[in-house]
């Protein structure tokens, strides 16, 4: 079968030349093609379902949130096993489905059982879907430095003007906040004013809410033009709270400043984030979309942000904390580094012993077209080139050599014997 298709290779030498500049064409398009990432996604093809409720403790989380959920989300089509975890306040449940699963298929269906299972749960509970990443999707983090600037300015700076602008980045499915404190208006009530002038807490936290809000109304025509009637309502500043209206006594208003004192202050925080031991830093993860080309991914996150800075206050500018292309990098370069040697090693070697260079030419060229075609396979079989699948063919590249080497001294062997 071998001599067969070496005969018919000799015979038809133009078809050869062209069959191979095709694969090498098809190569170069699959390298550019195939995602790039520095490590294996070795993660189960899973959804994860997060429901807060605030204050629970993890019984009462388990009893009313997890169980309903979980019996609901049993029973899918080629799902494997559902896992679910209750914490204080929080609820995460793991739906794994099959490896040949599309994950946004997946995740259609727990959607479909989610509209169905939100019945069961207590009243203002809404559980949503994780991103659409995975495990190793993690492939950039950065940190805001900004002298004279306190950590919750940073985090608003973070929440509302840098995570939407990188968030419309192609491939990211997430930008997660970390750091800083999330401000807020905190109202400490005194619950001995609300006893003397008889104020129910209810009354309070309603009063807050239905001030917070803008209406509207209809049309009031004068002097032939049309004025569109709305009432202005939502807090804008802590005397706006103060001066909110909770009851009356003896005919008097009793306002939210007499039973209780308003301040702005930080959401209660589970942990803090120190860089390098020099305090406590603000900035933001990079979640990439499954399936998604990492390195194209964190060039266009570093084309944005260099954007977002020019929109930056004074004084603040991004550092990176930590960026997975370096590895890629280093990795591509292994192979290239690898490959180069190899090429050289062989070329010297059958120069040295058959001191023949067309046969060099041979393994010279049999290697980048191995290469290539290994590139193809991993293009039509959707594996991404990462360490692993690089260094594999780094390894492979020797027994290829191995191959070359005998294959020509072979036929070198059988010209001097005719």
């Amino acid at each position: 079968m071998i001599e067969r298709i070496i005969s018919w290779s000799l015979r038809n030498r133009l078809i050869v030349v062209i069959a191979c500049i095709a694969i090498v064409g098809w190569g170069l398009y699959a390298l550019r093609e195939t995602p790039i990432d520095a490590i294996p996604d070795l993660s189960e093809n899973q959804v994860i379902v997060f429901t807060e409720w605030m204050g629970r403790s993890p019984q009462i989380m388990e009893d009313q949130v997890t169980y309903p959920l979980v019996s609901n989300l049993q029973g899918m089509p080629k799902v494997k096993t559902v896992r679910a975890s209750s914490m204080f306040g929080m609820s995460f449940i793991f739906i794994i489905f099959e490896d040949n699963v599309d994950i946004y298929w997946a995740r259609t269906r727990v959607l479909e059982r989610l509209n169905y299972a939100q019945r069961f749960l207590p009243e203002g509970v809404n559980p949503s879907l994780g991103p659409d990443g995975t495990g190793v999707g993690h492939i950039f983090w950065y940190t805001l430095r900004a002298p004279g600037y306190d950590l919750g300015e940073l985090r608003a700076l973070q929440d509302w003007y840098i995570k939407f602008a990188l968030q419309n980045v192609d491939g990211v499915s997430e930008i997660a906040s970390f750091g800083g404190f999330q401000k807020q208006y905190q109202v400490a009530i005194d619950p001995n004013k609300l006893n003397y002038y008889q104020v129910p807490m209810m009354n309070v936290i309603s009063a807050i809410k239905n001030n917070n809000s803008d209406v509207g109304g209809r049309l009031f025509e004068m002097s032939g033009m049309s004025y569109v009637v709305r009432g202005l309502g939502y807090v804008k500043n802590i005397s706006d709270i103060e001066n909110i209206a909770v009851g009356s006594y003896n005919s008097i208003p009793i306002r939210i400043k007499d039973v209780a004192s308003v301040q702005m202050g930080g959401e209660l925080r589970l942990g803090i984030l120190d860089e390098n031991g020099q305090g406590e830093a603000v900035g933001g993860i990079v979640v990439m979309r499954y399936g998604s080309n990492a390195q194209k991914v964190i060039d266009n996150i570093r084309k944005k942000l260099a954007d977002v800075q020019k929109g930056l206050p004074p004084g603040v500018e991004f550092n990176v904390a930590y960026d997975r292309s370096t590895l890629i990098s280093a990795s591509i370069e292994t192979l290239k580094k690898t490959l180069f040697e190899e090429i050289a090693i062989v070329s010297l070697i059958i120069i040295l012993f058959l001191l023949h260079l067309r046969s060099s030419m041979v393994v010279i060229i049999m290697l980048p077209v191995a290469i290539l075609m290994a590139f193809i396979c991993m293009h039509l079989l959707n594996v991404s080139s990462n360490i692993m699948s690089i260094s594999g063919i780094a390894i492979a590249i020797g027994v290829i050599v191995d191959a070359g080497i005998v294959m020509v001294e072979n036929a070198h062997r059988h010209l001097t014997k005719e």
